[in-house]
């Protein structure tokens, strides 16, 4: 007589756990199976956290419909103990991406990833939060959300099919499971530093390189007002001669280049 199903579900359910839970290199004998469990730490950690990861809600564009979708009934994100999408940032593990990033909502995504307690994960989901997508060097999208928070996985598609959501929290289990916490940055000291927020202005950048770009967009000056007491007050250097004539120079050859026949 075959093994009914239930028999069946309960025989690879256990198979699964004890491939999480027993030991690599001590085998407990036959008779005490029953009552001994020989594990790792690790193991055990890892294993309790990517069994309970909870993302946090919320949405960007298009993708966010099919991150719905993939915690819905038919795909049912409650089979790997993520059903609870938390609406703080504080109660989530697993900040998921959905969506076009713009650069208006750059600073709020880096200030809520700040928040979150660690440890912590990223998962860029669409063509768009891993590169830009179809606007990909746009006047108002960020080329990759990776650029100001770092990224565990990436999951390919515009929009990307919930089964590929699934397969990308897959993989994002198998990289926890592989962690140590005798290695990870999060249980040492000084070694785990918030993300500076971007500053939104003319264009979205660092704060971190804001001299740098002081520097080289207004020259000299720059350098020299910052070392100067009292507020920094910056003026734009004025073209030499010569850099007037070169400027000239090289606008006359791109005239001249443009008049010709194709």
């Amino acid at each position: 007589m075959a093994d009914s199903p239930a028999t069946n579900f309960q025989e690879l359910k256990s198979s699964q756990f004890q491939s999480y839970l027993q030991h690599d290199t001590i085998v407990v004998p036959e008779d005490l199976e029953a009552n001994v469990l020989v594990t790792t730490l690790d193991k055990v950690y890892n294993w309790s956290r990517r069994s309970s990861m909870w993302p946090l809600l919320f949405g960007l564009a298009c993708c966010a419909i099919e991150m719905i979708a993939t915690a819905a009934s038919r795909f049912d994100l409650a089979r790997f103990g993520m059903e609870v999408m938390r609406p703080s940032p504080r109660q989530s593990d697993l900040m998921i991406v959905s969506g076009t990033v713009t650069k208006k909502m750059v600073p709020a995504i880096v200030r809520i990833y700040n928040q979150m307690a660690e440890p912590r994960y990223v998962l860029a989901m669409g063509a768009c939060a891993t590169g830009g997508g179809p606007f990909k060097e746009g006047y108002n999208v960020v080329s990759g959300i990776d650029t100001y928070i770092p990224v565990d996985v990436y999951v390919p598609g515009c929009p990307p099919t919930p089964e590929a959501l699934i397969y990308g929290l897959l993989k994002l289990h198998e990289k926890v499971e592989r962690q140590s916490i005798a290695k990870v940055a999060w249980y040492k000291k000084n070694t785990s530093e918030a993300v500076p927020v971007p500053i939104l202005g003319p264009d979205v950048f660092d704060p971190r390189q804001i001299e740098m770009i002081r520097e080289h967009t207004l020259g000299a000056g720059a350098a020299r007002s910052t070392a100067s007491t009292g507020p920094a007050r910056v003026l734009p250097q004025l073209l030499t001669p010569e850099q007037r004539a070169h400027l000239e120079e090289v606008r006359a050859r791109f005239l001249a280049k443009a008049k010709q026949p194709a």
